[in-house]
């Protein structure tokens, strides 16, 4: 505007007065303020100023502005003409230049024809039509999506209506949970949905309360909380793809579920008590695993002990008869010599396990040899094996019945007393 010197300010003492460069023109004679401004010559003026803009001069025959002896004051046709021209142009240039748009990385451009959508353009520089034969809309078609179920924002800012929801044990369950999805297909997201947030959050609300309504309170609370998601994302892409709404589900998270708040509490009670039952129920099992075993083996163990004794005297009788026979067998064939050979390896054997010295007095002899030192060895080997087998006997005495139910011990006693007292005859047939 600088370019083309219009002054249309109402503050010029010139505006209005019909003087163009110290000229009179057709107002002359008229006061400041007087009258209005002549049309003509501001339309001439700002011809002719548009034509020293684009390069063009008057012509000296008086048809470029009325400035020549023949202009009568008529306008420049020619002048008007290619300034309309011009300005055409360049209108016409803005308005094809409003056709251009960028579709970043990541989006779609959806092209409409008369409101009807025509092409999806991918990222880059477009070109469609302007307005009004086409117009342009930008969709993320990668950014991940979410809506949240049961709360706003924040976990506490719960929705009740929502999160509230009747499981297949007519108990009532809180759940909070979010869905993130992204699109597939950017033509159905805009076309087949009219408010597409919405959409999504009331056809996972129905898929979680159609999935809860199979399941008991249980299962939705402790093992089952991944397989209800699972299948909840499953129930929505059904339900989205039955609409066409171009939505592809990626995840279904959830936040909290849990009772209602108003029967925590009492909840929380009922839990701890089932805990407290399985923690005992888990204490007596392991208690029975560990006495039932070891009384199990002190009961194979005895009677183990008990068949072992047996055959050790079975076998010593039946050693003992079959040597006395040979004993026997001898003695017919030499009575004196076997019955010294007897005495004798009884004597050896009563003597070897004593620790008294028998002296014959009747001896004429003032020597006497005592291997005392013999003696005092063996006594001692005696007293510590005595002493071993004693500990050894208390212990396993101590240990048995410790592991043995009491209905057994009393049979065990009973035993040990027939044992003690077979032994006992026993020692007493050897002896004589």
């Amino acid at each position: 505007m600088k370019r083309l010197g219009l002054k249309l300010s109402l503050n010029d003492p010139q505006w209005g007065s019909g003087k163009k460069d110290g000229k009179p023109q057709a107002n002359e004679g008229k006061k400041p303020g007087e009258g209005p401004p002549d049309m003509e010559q501001l339309w001439r003026d700002f011809n002719q100023r548009l034509n020293s803009f684009f390069g063009q001069k008057n012509r000296p025959d008086g048809n470029g502005g009325g400035n020549g002896p023949s202009g009568g004051g008529r306008p420049d046709l020619a002048g008007m003409r290619a300034t309309a021209g011009a300005i055409g142009a360049v209108i016409g240039l803005i308005w094809l230049a409003s056709g251009s748009f960028i579709v970043q990385e990541g989006q779609a451009g959806v092209v409409y024809t008369f409101g009807k959508i025509s092409h999806v353009t991918g990222s880059g520089f477009n070109w469609r039509w302007p307005y009004p034969f086409q117009s342009d809309e930008t969709v993320k078609v990668s950014q991940m999506r979410m809506v949240e179920i049961g709360y706003r924002n924040n976990i506490k800012n719960k929705q009740a209506r929502e999160s509230l929801m009747l499981t297949d044990d007519e108990n009532i369950i809180d759940i909070q949970f979010a869905v993130q999805f992204k699109l597939k297909d950017p033509v159905a997201w805009l076309v087949n949905n009219r408010d597409e947030e919405e959409t999504v959050r009331q056809v996972a609300e129905t898929s979680i309360r159609e999935i809860v309504g199979k399941n008991k309170m249980d299962f939705v609370l402790y093992e089952g909380r991944d397989k209800v998601a699972l299948e909840t994302q499953q129930l929505m892409q059904q339900i989205l793809d039955r609409y066409a709404s171009g939505v592809l589900v990626s995840n279904v998270t959830l936040q909290a579920v849990q009772p209602p708040e108003q029967v925590q509490v009492a909840f929380d009670d009922a839990v701890r008590a089932g805990q407290d039952r399985e923690r005992q129920k888990n204490e007596g099992q392991a208690y029975a695993n560990d006495v039932i075993p070891r009384a199990r083996g002190s009961a194979s163990r005895l009677l183990q002990e008990a068949e072992g004794y047996r055959s050790m005297i079975t076998e010593n009788a039946t050693g003992n008869a079959s040597r006395f026979k040979q004993v026997l067998a001898e003695y017919q064939k030499a009575p004196g010599v076997t019955r010294d050979r007897m005495y004798l390896e009884t004597m050896q054997q009563i003597f070897t396990s004593t620790s008294k010295v028998m002296v014959d007095a009747k001896s004429g002899s003032n020597m006497l040899y005592l291997p005392l030192d013999k003696m005092i060895a063996q006594a001692a080997a005696t007293d510590s094996a005595a002493a071993a087998a004693r500990a050894a006997a208390q212990a396993a005495a101590s240990t048995s019945s410790s592991a043995l139910p009491v209905e057994v011990m009393p049979q065990v006693e009973v035993s040990r007393q027939r044992d003690s007292r077979a032994r006992d005859a026993l020692r007493e047939r050897e002896g004589r």
